[in-house]
């Protein structure tokens, strides 16, 4: 459980306070390494693009963001991929795991994940999917949340700063 006794998790809402938190959380993010699809330096314009894309795709049902606060501060997001093909109603994915690099330790991403889950069950989805870059993505944090490792594709993506890394496969029955 979370060692932030005023930790709040909920579904975000397309509004410029929550997309301007986001954009940051995104740029400091990728300027730290981690690898979510973007490469550094990422413009906050591109970031803000993104996040408004985002969110307006979770107005339309096709995904949820849910972001993690403590107090008034955006502390961590994470996004479940509902609009998959009409063959895989049963699961969804997780994307864009991150937490503030100043809080991160303190359960914020499990919390996250078990928001997810939840998410997820409402939905009727009984499979979550996820990746994770082989070199520094968090995959301590998914298999000790019980996802289990399908393998790994060698030089999936460019890492932040440049080379390639691989990715790493995951899965969880719900």
């Amino acid at each position: 459980m979370p060692n932030l006794p005023d930790l709040a998790i909920r579904p975000l809402a397309d509004d410029e306070p929550t997309v301007t938190a986001l954009a940051a959380l995104l740029v400091d993010t990728v300027a730290g390494g981690g690898s979510v699809s973007f490469m550094h330096p990422l413009a906050l314009e591109k970031a803000t693009d993104f996040w408004r894309g985002s969110l307006a795709a979770a107005g339309r049902g096709e995904r949820v963001v849910l972001g993690a606060f403590v107090g008034d501060t955006l502390a961590g997001t994470v996004t479940l991929q509902l609009a998959l093909p009409e063959n895989q109603p049963h699961r969804a994915e997780i994307a864009k795991m991150m937490t503030l690099p100043a809080l991160r330790g303190r359960g914020i991403a499990s919390a996250l994940l078990a928001a997810a889950e939840t998410v997820a069950r409402e939905k009727g989805r009984t499979h979550l999917v996820l990746d994770t870059a082989s070199d520094g993505g968090a995959a301590g944090l998914y298999e000790r949340h019980g996802f289990v490792f399908c393998g790994e594709i060698p030089e999936f993506a460019l890492k932040p700063h440049g080379g390639l890394t691989a990715t790493r496969l995951y899965v969880k029955r719900l």
